[in-house]
This record gives C-alpha cells, sequence and structure tokens, in this order.
C-alpha cells in the first residue's frame, strides 16, 4: 500500500493542504465544548445574558469554520483521489501493454482487468478515507484525551479502562476480518474469468445447448463469492454494535462518578458535560479508525494484487544500445530456431532454419499442432525464442526496440480482431495518418470494396464490439486490409484466409501477389490450394521443418506434404 501511495508526491500541495484543514476543523470540534462548559458554568449561574451571547456567537463563527474546513476537505480529498486512481490507472495500463504473451498467460487477462479496475477502485476509496478520517482520528484523539484531562483528570480513569477495551475489539475484529477480504478479490477474479468466458462464447454454449451448465457454473462462482462476502461482513457487522455498547458504557460511567465528584464539589456540571463530550469525540475518533480497518484489508489484498502486476519484469525489453539494421530489407531469416514455451517440458519448435526473401511468398503448411502459428509468434517478438536467432534485415530481433520492428510488419492473426468504431477507423489502425485513397486502395486488394460499398455509410459504418455485426469472412478481409494499408516490409498471414470462399481467396491471392511484389510474405494455410503456388513451402511436423520446396516437388520427394494434399485433394486434381 505504502509503494503505491508514493504516487501522491505529484499533489503535495493539496494533500497539505488537506491537512491543514482537517487541522483546523479538529480544532473548532475540540474547542466548542470548552466554550459549551464556560457558559453552562459561568453565564448560566450568573445569568449573565451578555457574556452568554459573546461566547455563543464565538461558538457558531467556530462552527461555522470547522464546517467550511470540511467541506474542503471532502472536495479536495475527493480530488487527490480521483485523480490518483486515474495516474495508477494509466501507469497499470502502460506497464502491461509491454507485457509479453507470457506475463498475460502468466497473470489472466480476467484477473488483469479486476485489478485495473475493482482493485484500483478498492484503493481509491480507502485513499478518500484516510485523508478525511486517519489525520482526523489522532488529532481528535489526542486533543480530545488532553481536553478531557484538563476537565478532570481522575474522571478520565474511566477512559483508561475503556479505551483498551474498544481498541482491542477493533483490532481482533480487523485481524479476522483480513484473510477473508484476500480470499474475495480471488473469487471475485473467478467470477469475472466465467463471465468472460459466457459473454465471448455465447455462441458456442448455445449451438450445444450448454446453457443449463454455463448457468450452474456461474452460480457456483457466485455463491461462493457471496458466501465469503456474507462471512466477512457478518464479521463486520459485530464492530459497530460492540463499540457503541463501550461507548455507552462509558458515558454511564462518566454520568455516574461525575454526579459524585460534583456532589462533593471536585467538578461542575459544565465540566462534566464538557468531559462527556471529549469522551465522546474519542471514541468516535476510535470509531473512524475502525471504519478504516474495515476498508484497509481489502484495499491492502488489492494493493498487493497491484503491486505484482507492476513489479513483474517484463521478458521483452528493448536493448539498451539498439542495432541499425544494414541495407537488406524485408529479409526474415531463422537460424536454427527453438522454443518451448514457459513452464512446458517438451520443444514446441526444434532447429527451425530457413531465409525468406523480398519479392517471394514463403507458405507453411502442417498438420494441427506442427507449431506454425508457434513459429509466426515469433517474428514480431510476441515471444522470445529459447535457442537460435530470429534476424530481420540481418539483425536479430532481441537487438531491435520492438517498436522498430513491429513498423517493419504487417500482422494478420488467426483469429481476426476489429475494434468498436468504423470501417474506415480500423484500417487506420494500420496506419494512422491513411488517405481516403489508400483505405479505398487496400480495402479493394484485400476484396472487401465490394460488400463495405454495399452498406449504408460505406467506410464510415459502424463496427460492433469485436467485429459481430459483420461475417467471419468480412472480418477476415478487414484484417488483411488494416495490413496492406501500411506497406511493410514483411507480411505475416497466419491461416488469414480460412474463413474465405474458393473464388475469394483466388481473387485475393492474385491481387496480393502485385501488391506485396517487394515486400516478403510469410504465409500459413491449412488448405493446400491457397499454398500451392507459393515460391516456397515448409512442410512442418512436430515443431520441425520435414520439407522445403515448390508444390510439385514436395509431391514427388515429401510423405507428409503427399498425406495433407492427397486428404483435400482429388487425384484429377493433383495431376
Amino acid at each position: 500500500m505504502l509503494k503505491l501511495l508514493r504516487m501522491l508526491n505529484v499533489y503535495k500541495l493539496p494533500v497539505i493542504l488537506v491537512i491543514i484543514f482537517v487541522f483546523l476543523q479538529a480544532m473548532s470540534d475540540l474547542y466548542l465544548p470548552t466554550l459549551m462548559s464556560d457558559i453552562v458554568n459561568n453565564g448560566i449561574p450568573n445569568r449573565d445574558v451578555p457574556y452568554i451571547w459573546s461566547v455563543g456567537r464565538l461558538m457558531l463563527f467556530i462552527a461555522l469554520l470547522g464546517a467550511l474546513c470540511s467541506i474542503l476537505v471532502s472536495f479536495l480529498a475527493s480530488q487527490v483521489s480521483g485523480k490518483f486512481a486515474r495516474d495508477l490507472r494509466s501507469r497499470v495500463f502502460r506497464h502491461v501493454e509491454n507485457f509479453s504473451l507470457q506475463e498475460f498467460d502468466q497473470i489472466g487477462t480476467a484477473s488483469l482487468i479486476t485489478r485495473t479496475t475493482n482493485d484500483i477502485t478498492q484503493v481509491q476509496n480507502v485513499l478518500l478515507m484516510m485523508m478525511r478520517m486517519m489525520i482526523s482520528a489522532p488529532l481528535m484523539f489526542i486533543g480530545g484525551l488532553v481536553m478531557a484531562i484538563s476537565q478532570d483528570a481522575k474522571l478520565s480513569l474511566v477512559l483508561v479502562v475503556s479505551l483498551p477495551i474498544l481498541a482491542g475489539t477493533v483490532a481482533l475484529i480487523a485481524f479476522k476480518g483480513l484473510p477473508l477480504f484476500k480470499a474475495i478479490q480471488k473469487k471475485l477474479d473467478r467470477l469475472n474469468l466465467v463471465l468472460r468466458e459466457q459473454l465471448t462464447g455465447i455462441r458456442v454454449i448455445r449451438s450445444f445447448n450448454r446453457g443449463q451448465f454455463e448457468k450452474k457454473r456461474f452460480k457456483e462462482a457466485n455463491q461462493d463469492l457471496t458466501q465469503t462476502a456474507i462471512r466477512v461482513n457478518k464479521i463486520m457487522a459485530f464492530m459497530m454494535p460492540s463499540m457503541m455498547l463501550i461507548m455507552n458504557f462509558t458515558i454511564i460511567a462518566i454520568i455516574g462518578f461525575g454526579g459524585l465528584r460534583i456532589d462533593t464539589g471536585d467538578m461542575q456540571v459544565g465540566n462534566m458535560m464538557a468531559f462527556i463530550q471529549y469522551a465522546m469525540q474519542i471514541m468516535f475518533s476510535l470509531i473512524m479508525v475502525s471504519v478504516i480497518f474495515v476498508m484497509l484489508p481489502r484495499a491492502s489484498a488489492s494493493a498487493v494484487r497491484i503491486n505484482e502486476v507492476l513489479e513483474m519484469k517484463p521478458e521483452l525489453k528493448n536493448p539498451d544500445t539498439p542495432v541499425k539494421p544494414n541495407k537488406l530489407h524485408g529479409t526474415l531469416e531463422f537460424d536454427n530456431v527453438s522454443f518451448k514455451y514457459p513452464g512446458a517440458e517438451e520443444y514446441a519448435l526444434e532447429g527451425i532454419s530457413f531465409i525468406a526473401k523480398p519479392g517471394e511468398t514463403t507458405a507453411i503448411i502442417g498438420g494441427t499442432g506442427s507449431g506454425k502459428t508457434t513459429l509466426l509468434s515469433l517474428i514480431p517478438r510476441f515471444y522470445e525464442v529459447t535457442e537460435g536467432s530470429v534476424k530481420v534485415n540481418g539483425v536479430d530481433v532481441r537487438q531491435m526496440t520492438q517498436d522498430d520492428l513491429r513498423s517493419k510488419i504487417g500482422y494478420v492473426p488467426q483469429k481476426a480482431i476489429l475494434f468498436t468504431g468504423t470501417i474506415a477507423d480500423n484500417l487506420r489502425y494500420g496506419k494512422e495518418d491513411a488517405t481516403q485513397e489508400e483505405i479505398e486502395h487496400a480495402a479493394s486488394v484485400a476484396q472487401a470494396s465490394d460488400f463495405i460499398s454495399e452498406m449504408e455509410q460505406g467506410y464510415d459504418s459502424v463496427i460492433a464490439q469485436g467485429g459481430n455485426n459483420v461475417s467471419g469472412g468480412q472480418k477476415q478481409r478487414l484484417s488483411i486490409a488494416r495490413a496492406l494499408i501500411r506497406r511493410p516490409e514483411i507480411y505475416v498471414f497466419d491461416d488469414s484466409f480460412s474463413a474465405l470462399d474458393f473464388k475469394t481467396d483466388s481473387r485475393l491471392r492474385a491481387a496480393l501477389k502485385e501488391e506485396t511484389s517487394n515486400s516478403t510474405v510469410i504465409l500459413v494455410a491449412q488448405r493446400v490450394s491457397t499454398v500451392r503456388d507459393a515460391d516456397r513451402i515448409l512442410v512442418m511436423d512436430e515443431g520441425r521443418i520435414v520439407g522445403s520446396g515448390t508444390h510439385s516437388e514436395l509431391l514427388a520427394n515429401n510423405e507428409v506434404y503427399r498425406e495433407i494434399v492427397s486428404s483435400q485433394l482429388s487425384e484429377e486434381e493433383i495431376a
């Protein structure tokens, strides 16, 4: 928690003002009972009306001053806590942007969302309460104790008994609640995960009639969170009644012993009334601390989870002295590359070596799980190679900045991803300053211009979240157009034609050949018809390249490729 609160350094002035106004508010609250005591002790017995009016006006002024300070404290504390939460969210988001896929896999997307939203909100709320109460409570406690003793030192012995009991009760309840607050955040992660899977996979759930199963799964996660929340709230529910009970017994004791001291003439009525007020202030200061203790355990658990994200070192780092590429343009080389996923026992890729040059199309084909997508993930450096090196323009990708490397690559992922906004906005994602002419040209090459022109608003048509208002084939073509618009040195297509019919696939590949004549094209596909015209085909099996050559060469010499071809094409088509 303290690590996060260091971010308040930029808000020193408003925090100092909060402290000043809290101090003034506390002083005004502490001075009022003394003034009331003066009226009761001096003004009323002597029937001194001018004195009562004089002290009353002073009480009114001090009360208004305290109210004004309270308003300013609330305003400034809300501003600081809100801006602190804004800055912390931005910091977490910027840090997460630097994560490799390994860190995302380690923490989990659902947990990252919870930590960036709910956890930061918990810290924000407790910061607000701390600025309003954590500074005020000690002032009220110490000041009230001093003022109570000044009214009657012997009567203060009542507080010596009651305050440790009250403090012990608060500490015990907070100690019981802390582990449960930590558990709540983890169970909230679980609920978020289940809900996210259900919302993103709604089509699969409905197509397999698994609605009841998913309802049961959500109910279990929801019930688990609810039971823990109820349990912790039951514990915390004891706090307020316990404190009120102790406080009321304390007041009874003060009135009882104070009455005896008034009878003996050792104390005046006004002093006892002021003493009661100070005792109430002391007790309420402990109640304020208890409110913080209710919120602090959960906020502390949230702060730990936020710090876990901020302290996680991204595996991928930019080199201290980046190497400038030589005169090569768009050349890609895999030099004896091996890779295994973190925590895995076996290699996903082993001994991968090949060179792809500009003007060439290198296709990669193989069975499911042969490592095709994993291989492509190493080009933009989504993962770090375990052994060997991946070179772009003759330079190891680890010696280039990530921005410089990825600016040379037009990547079309296996699952087409579109963002909320217009079609033009999505295409400009590849190049921010793209002109309308460039957008239309990229869409035309990607065979997307026909269906775009049929939309009512054309390129200004809105894409829904996740691209749910366009078909799979249309999403793929828009993703391809987004990569084309940046005119990169290397195009990477990860099974990006799977949702296209054969006619559109053929037209698209013909248009791409002309468009990418000066670039290197790496193409992963399941269809033989998509890869057969490539300049070179790499055949992968169990993480290794088991064949390399043209379609006709591999048909003649490679058994794995022949099996793939025979499973898709008839003997007449093969011939």
